[in-house]
């Protein structure tokens, strides 16, 4: 069976680690460092093969070049990198676009171009297969838990639309992101929705978590779906919260998705 493992980098980033612990082959998704993953190759014996990346910030490709270099230096052999077409990445040696699917370690990555954060933006879904029991999404920095990315160069419109694409995968899907922003996101979430039981017991649960040193991720789409208020912008008391704050009627799912978004950058 492939399992996931998080590698910390940076100051709270993960670097997601799919490994089948029979052939001590793996990939790894957006490595913003290099150190923490050979490290971590090191420790565990694996063999790299192949690197995902969602989007082209440093904090997700800047580790690219000394993992190439240094798995050629292990094994002689050149590595898969795959993601965006962006000339800002130009470790990709196969471009992705909307749609594709791929098979790595043998199983299925199905590609989604969700921007918003970026306009390069790529999702990783893998559907439950016999090699892993419940579907993965890794998603970048497009849905946190209890939040999502900064829009840095996508509308609102596209971001609210990317969102909608990934709360549409199956409700167990395991939400694999790469920072972990959970608490922080849900005491913004807390304002927004002070009175949700759901939220609440949600902060206590992540709260323990951390308190223990432990990863708050992955997530999954049935949880985000019952406590994340950008999953949420037709719900009422989402609409009142964010048109209490903004002291203006709110009109419809976009406009409560651009104003939320808004509170929460300056939150």
């Amino acid at each position: 069976m492939l399992t996931v493992l998080p590698i910390n980098a940076y100051q709270d980033n993960y670097i997601w680690c799919i490994q089948n612990p029979l052939s001590q082959a793996c990939i790894v998704v957006d490595p913003g460092e290099a150190q923490p993953v050979i490290d971590h190759l090191e420790k565990h014996q694996l063999t790299l093969v192949a690197i995902l990346v969602t989007h082209h910030h440093y904090d997700h490709v800047d580790g690219i070049c000394d993992l190439v270099s240094y798995t050629q230096q292990q094994t002689g052999k050149s590595i898969d990198v795959y993601g965006p077409l962006n000339p800002k990445i130009k470790q990709i040696t196969h471009p992705l676009k909307h749609g594709d699917v791929l098979t790595i370690l043998g199983t299925l990555y199905e590609v989604t171009e969700v921007p918003g954060h970026t306009l390069d933006h790529l999702s990783y879904f893998s559907p439950e297969d016999s090699l892993h029991s419940a579907p993965w999404l890794f998603c970048g920095d497009t849905l946190f838990s209890a939040g999502c990315g900064r829009l840095f160069e996508g509308t609102p419109a596209q971001m609210l639309n990317s969102l909608k694409a990934l709360a549409s995968y199956p409700l167990e899907t395991e939400v694999y992101c790469t920072h972990e922003y959970t608490l922080s996101n849900l005491a913004f979430t807390q304002a927004v929705l002070p009175n949700d039981t759901e939220v609440k017991l949600y902060i206590e649960r992540c709260q323990t978590l951390r308190d223990s040193n432990k990863p708050t991720l992955p997530s999954t789409i049935k949880t985000e779906l019952a406590i994340n208020p950008f999953l949420n912008c037709t719900r009422p008391d989402v609409q009142a919260s964010v048109s209490l704050q903004s002291q203006s009627p709110i009109t419809d799912e976009l406009d409560t998705f651009t104003r939320l978004r808004k509170w929460k950058d300056t939150f």
